[in-house]
C-alpha cells in the first residue's frame, strides 16, 4: 500500500506591516512579494495602504496596513521569517518605535493566546491602535480577537480611527 504524503497544518495569521523610511510604498508592496516567496507563508488577502501618524519620537508619517497570511509555519517560525525580511529591507532595531524602513508585526495566529520572552500573540496593544484595527477591520471584519472575545470590527469600532487615511495607489 502506497503512504501518502502528510501536509503540515495549515493556519491563518495576521499581520501588521508599516514604513517611514525610503519609498514606503514600494517597501510595503515588495514586503509583501517577499512574503509570498517565502516557504510555508502565502499571502491570501491584504489591506489597503494607510497614512497615518507615528507614535513615539518625532520621524515622518507612516503607510501601514495588514495582510492575511495561510501558513504551516508555528507562530516562532513565522516571526523568525518576519524579521528576516525586515532584515533584508534594511530594518535597524535602534529604539523603541522609532522609525523604520519595515516593521511586520504578528498579530494573530488561528485563536492562539501565546506569551513567551519573545512572541505574544495577540499583540499586545493591537487593540489600541487605529492604524492597525483600521487595515485588519477591512479583511478580516469577524475575527475573534481571542483574549477579549471580540471581533475586529468591534475593536475598530471602539477607538478614534479618525487620523488613518486611506493612501491613494500611485498609478504607474
Amino acid at each position: 500500500m502506497a503512504q501518502r504524503a502528510v501536509s503540515p497544518p495549515l493556519s491563518q495569521a495576521l499581520i501588521a506591516l508599516g514604513s517611514n523610511l525610503g519609498d514606503s510604498y514600494t517597501i510595503l508592496e515588495s514586503a509583501l512579494e517577499a512574503l509570498n516567496q517565502t516557504s510555508g507563508i502565502r499571502v491570501e488577502a491584504r489591506s489597503q495602504w494607510y497614512k497615518t501618524k507615528p507614535i513615539g519620537p518625532p520621524q515622518p508619517d507612516y503607510l501601514n496596513g495588514c495582510a492575511l497570511l495561510q501558513t504551516t509555519l508555528t507562530p516562532h517560525a513565522l516571526l523568525a521569517a518576519l524579521f528576516t525580511i525586515e532584515t533584508e529591507f534594511g530594518r535597524e532595531r535602534r529604539e523603541r518605535w522609532g522609525a523604520r524602513t519595515l516593521d511586520l508585526d504578528l498579530l494573530l495566529f488561528d485563536d492562539v493566546i501565546l506569551q513567551t520572552p519573545d512572541l505574544q500573540v495577540p499583540h499586545p496593544r493591537m487593540n489600541e491602535r487605529a492604524f492597525v484595527l483600521v487595515p485588519l477591520a477591512e479583511i478580516a471584519p469577524n475575527w475573534i480577537e481571542p483574549r477579549s472575545q471580540r471581533s475586529i470590527l468591534e475593536l475598530a469600532g471602539a477607538i478614534d480611527t479618525s487620523d488613518v487615511q486611506r493612501f491613494p495607489t500611485p498609478t504607474p
